[in-house]
């Protein structure tokens, strides 16, 4: 499928209403509001066309960059790549599900993740800390440096309350993924998310509101899922 058939096909699912909720929750133009079960059966039609989905993604069209997202490999993208694609994120929606879930799937994901939390941008910063958080409902434990995790509970219970915006929110994220995630630091995580309690983040013209990290925590083991892995972080 070439790319410009592609992208004319996406434009025709896009839907009014649907863009303007997403322009309302900060999405910049160009957008065309493609609800993502729309994007699924396009999805199968260029799954595994990794030049493809990399050259969506250069579109900068918010709904072709997800569509990038669903369809990319991202064991396959080099740190190059990946940079490229942090920095270009046009918005939360690209920067928090799209550029962590394929990051994840990259050998270099937690290198990345400890360089991306270091950025004085806040959309950077917010990868980051959503990278990580995924890798902790993604990896084994095995596969995962705990004492690293426990030195970043600590550090987001110390940092967060002096982050900026949405690097607060992505924090906050981290600290219930950590809990859910990985079993041996459950306990440390619901004290970390304790002692910071209600996280105050604006998020603009949106009814979105902050997750009470305890209750979260709480409710996932009320469940019986703390440890629970998942195959994938796309969706």
């Amino acid at each position: 499928m070439e790319l410009n058939e592609l992208l004319a096909e996406l434009e025709s699912l896009g839907s009014p209403s649907i863009k303007k909720v997403l322009v309302n929750q900060g999405a910049p133009e160009p957008i065309w509001g493609v609800k993502i079960g729309d994007m699924k059966p396009l999805l199968k039609k260029i799954k595994n066309d990794q030049e493809l989905a990399l050259k969506l993604y250069d579109t900068g069209i918010s709904d072709a960059m997800y569509l990038a997202g669903l369809a990319a490999d991202g064991s396959k993208m080099s740190k190059e790549t990946l940079q490229k694609w942090v920095e270009k994120a046009s918005w939360e929606m690209i920067s928090e599900y799209t550029v962590p879930w394929v990051a994840a799937e990259s050998p270099f994901a937690f290198e990345l993740a400890l360089q991306w939390i270091e950025s004085e941008q806040e959309s950077i910063a917010s990868t980051g800390w959503c990278l990580l958080a995924g890798l902790a409902a993604l990896k084994q434990d095995n596969e995962i440096d705990l004492s690293l995790y426990s030195s970043l509970l600590k550090r987001v219970e110390n940092k967060i309350s002096s982050s900026q915006n949405r690097v607060k929110y992505c924090m906050n994220s981290f600290v219930i993924a950590t809990g859910a995630g990985i079993s041996d630091l459950t306990a440390e995580a619901m004290q970390v998310a304790q002692n910071i309690g209600t996280i105050t983040v604006n998020v603009g013209n949106t009814a979105c509101k902050v997750p009470f990290a305890p209750d979260y925590l709480k409710k996932i083991m009320d469940m019986g899922k703390i440890g629970a892995k998942k195959k994938t972080l796309k969706c």
